[in-house]
């Protein structure tokens, strides 16, 4: 197998790790590292999409510009998991579906 080919398996396997992990848990904390395993999928293809482009430097760029705004994101969501925590005292997802409007 090729260094692509490889990248691109891993790419897939993490995207789907990461799904499966959205469907089974109702964890909001378990929810966070779930996406988080699938941006890390979309940045091996992105990075894999460069090098088979020969814009290696382009993919690279473009995943350091994912990372920074997925920091952001798992930031507020951690925090907002850390916030209903201390004032509904469960992370269970089905107890927040009482909030509806």
């Amino acid at each position: 197998m090729s260094t692509l080919e490889i990248m691109l398996v891993s790419a897939f396997a993490l995207v789907g790790a990461g799904l499966y992990g959205l469907l089974i848990t109702r964890n909001l904390i378990k929810v966070v590292i779930a996406l988080q395993i699938m941006v890390k999928g979309a940045l091996v293809a992105l990075v894999a999409a460069g090098q088979a482009s020969d814009q290696l430097a382009l993919g690279q760029s473009l995943a350091m510009t994912v990372i920074v705004a997925d920091t952001v994101v798992a930031v507020i969501g951690l925090a907002f998991a850390v916030q209903v925590k201390r004032v509904r005292g469960t992370l269970d997802l089905r107890a927040l579906a009482e909030l509806r409007g």
